[in-house]
């Protein structure tokens, strides 16, 4: 019997370490701009492309960094949000992929990532992507309805965000999930992740809200966002919207079926960014 107790004596204190793991350490293990670097590996230029640095303040007073990558004879311009770990130096092969397609795309880093000022967090993430947005409009003075919001995985939440505060022409999130909650009650199913988080990005919430042009993209082989995630977003976007079913893991799906990716990516795109333009 004492050996039972003390079995369950530290089954119990296992349980609730990992709870306060959870509560005090989400930041930690949901931003990882150090992994594998917050250094700049490469830029636009090492592969071809004219591009500008660009440094922008948020409205709590950080500096941000970000690039501003032009393509020949442009049809419009993404806003790329990226994921939560590396910086904007590890995403130059999607951008390569805009680029093909005749597409200024404007990457940026948020607080805590690559040359950007600040500490990563939910809140701070939603002003980064603001301030990213008000550069685009007001200090370039691009047409909304020229711009596309395209955001992977984390970015994806954060992309789903902006598009509930502005217009955009159209949202893309890739790879992303429902919310904190879920993803965390499907990671740690026997742990009360409910009461514990004070992470939320509730990104299906947004999503049910957005009133632009939608894609939704996700592989059926994702290991680590499920892929019944996708098809969430995807059901509760009001429309018109897309979905994209990829192959491949979670941080390489969008490599798996090029040729596919490309051609939908284009013809949702440029659908959407007429469509606006012949509204404006």
């Amino acid at each position: 019997m004492r050996t039972i107790a003390t079995l369950v004596a530290a089954a119990v204190s296992i349980y609730l370490l990992l709870g306060v793991m959870l509560f005090f350490m989400q930041e930690r293990m949901i931003f990882l701009p150090r992994l594998p670097g917050r250094q700049l590996e490469a830029t636009p230029r090492d592969v071809g492309f004219d591009y500008v640095d660009v440094n922008f303040e948020t409205a709590d007073g950080l500096t941000l960094h970000g690039w501003y990558i032009y393509a020949r004879n442009p049809r419009g311009t993404v806003l790329f949000l990226h994921g939560n770990a590396g910086n904007i130096s590890h995403r130059l092969d999607s951008v390569a992929i805009f680029h093909e397609l005749g597409f200024n795309t404007f990457i940026i880093d948020y607080r805590g990532y690559g040359q950007s000022e600040g500490k990563p967090g939910e809140e701070g993430t939603y002003l980064d992507a603001d301030a990213a947005w008000q550069h685009l409009v007001t200090e370039r003075g691009e047409d909304p309805a020229r711009i596309v919001v395209f955001g992977r995985s984390l970015g994806g939440a954060v992309a789903a965000w902006l598009a509930t505060k502005h217009k955009p022409a159209a949202l893309i999130v890739e790879s992303s999930f429902t919310s904190v909650a879920e993803m965390a009650a499907h990671l740690y199913p026997y742990v009360p992740v409910r009461f514990i988080l004070r992470l939320r990005y509730p990104v299906i919430d947004f999503v049910s809200r957005i009133t632009c042009p939608v894609l939704i993209v996700h592989s059926r082989d994702d290991e680590i966002i499920p892929f019944a995630m996708g098809k969430a977003l995807y059901k509760a976007a009001p429309g018109p919207k897309a979905f994209l079913e990829l192959a491949g893991d979670h941080n390489s799906g969008f490599l798996m079926l090029p040729d596919r990716y490309r051609q939908k990516l284009a013809e949702f795109i440029r659908e959407h960014l007429e469509d606006r333009a012949e509204q404006n």
